[in-house]
């Protein structure tokens, strides 16, 4: 038997709750920046592997940094002064038996092979330098990776939490950076880089959306211009909101800028790690995309962890996945929290605890759904080594 409870939670869904704080780091910030070239590094290192030895070995890259450059902007353009400084650190295997994966050239290549598809204007061959100190990992996490048996040994004492369902100020604020940062909004827009963040809060019935924009100069012809397209977009944001929610909802765009003194969110590129801003592995979104700070939260960086026995990565995922599964299936149940607790040593799919915890709607008992919930549970667990793969292919995130 598996170590899985239920129970049912006496605080009220967060909905009915007077405030509510939800921040979304977008695509070009540089802590989402390093959390993806880091996983983009594990991705390719495990492809790797497969093809050499026929499964994945042992690594763990969520150890990286992005150190902010410098440049020199005005409207309608600008330079470089000083480049971004990229560091990729961890440990990969990168000989077994005589056999050799470059690990080294594939960390660089993937960190500049993702740089370059997620940003527009950044010259990463010119502006950016890479450096790795990515080696060899410790003797016993190696071997306990080798000695695994079908289901694999847990990597590290561990938990990984997720909830289900997002609210609407947690889907606006999700739904918010995906439009800046479409396809189709770029087009429509060039200026918006894709530095982008959104901070929501709701108090009670009305919502304030914080956004921070850093623009590109080259799209933007002098103040005026600046202002005229901020307010066109502000209007974009607040009318995508209104297909989500019936609450108020007021929207804020750099509200650092101060247009007397013609001090406003200007960049080369559209990424704030241009002139100074860093990134770390693990300071971005949580694995479902968003940072919420009054729902269940672990300090995990999944990035660039191995996707076979880490389960700091691994119960994120599953975690996520298994309250979205418990919603789906169970109408009753209006908000449930799912926490996973490892083992070193252990075997994934036995977790130490395996914890569930559920807000039903008003009229609904717990008692009728507690032992298919568990199943349902017990269903994820036993199937828990499958996430591996999903994780890879990119079916399922890890940080945004």
């Amino acid at each position: 038997m598996r170590n899985i409870n239920i129970e049912q939670l006496g605080p009220i869904p967060i909905e009915e709750r007077a405030v509510e704080l939800v921040e979304r780091k977008g695509a070009g910030h540089p802590d989402t920046l390093i959390d993806g070239v880091m996983e983009s590094v594990s991705r390719n290192l495990c492809k790797a592997y497969l093809n050499e030895f026929g499964k994945i070995m042992h690594h763990n890259v969520d150890k990286g940094l992005i150190c902010g450059g410098g440049t020199r902007v005005e409207y309608g353009g600008g330079k470089f002064v000083k480049p971004i400084f990229v560091l990729l650190s961890g440990r990969a295997t990168s000989e077994v038996d005589g056999k050799v994966v470059p690990a080294l050239e594939i960390a660089v290549d993937s960190a500049k092979k993702y740089l370059k598809e997620r940003t527009r204007f950044l010259n990463v061959d010119d502006d950016v330098l890479f450096d790795t100190r990515i080696s060899q990992g410790s003797r016993d996490l190696v071997d306990l990776f080798l000695r695994a048996p079908p289901v694999p040994l847990a990597n590290d004492t561990s938990f990984g939490v997720g909830f289900a369902p997002f609210s609407e100020t947690e889907r606006i604020v999700l739904e918010t950076e995906k439009l800046l940062n479409s396809k189709d909004y770029k087009a429509k827009f060039p200026a918006v880089g894709e530095d982008v963040k959104v901070m929501g809060v709701r108090n009670s019935d009305k919502i304030n959306l914080t956004v921070c924009i850093a623009f590109v100069s080259r799209h933007v012809s002098d103040l005026n211009d600046y202002i005229k397209q901020k307010e066109a977009i502000a209007a974009d944001i607040l009318s995508k909101a209104k297909t989500l929610t019936s609450r108020e909802v007021e929207v804020a765009i750099n509200t650092a800028d101060d247009y007397k003194r013609d001090s406003v969110y200007l960049t080369v590129t559209g990424l704030s790690m241009e002139m100074g801003d860093d990134g770390s592995v693990g300071r971005g979104n949580r694995s479902n995309g968003l940072i919420t700070p009054m729902r269940p939260m672990t300090l995990e960086a999944a990035a660039g962890k191995n996707p076979v026995n880490h389960v700091g990565k691994i119960y994120s995922a599953l975690a996520n996945q298994i309250a979205s599964d418990i919603v789906k299936c169970y109408p009753q149940v209006a908000e449930v929290n799912v926490s996973l607790l490892s083992q070193i040593g252990k075997p994934i799919d036995q977790p130490k605890m395996a914890s569930v915890q559920l807000i039903t709607k008003k009229g609904e008992s717990l008692e009728p759904i507690k032992s298919k919930v568990e199943a349902l549970v017990d269903g994820w667990l036993e199937d828990a080594p499958a996430i591996t793969q999903k994780i890879i292919d990119e079916e399922v995130g890890v940080y945004y």
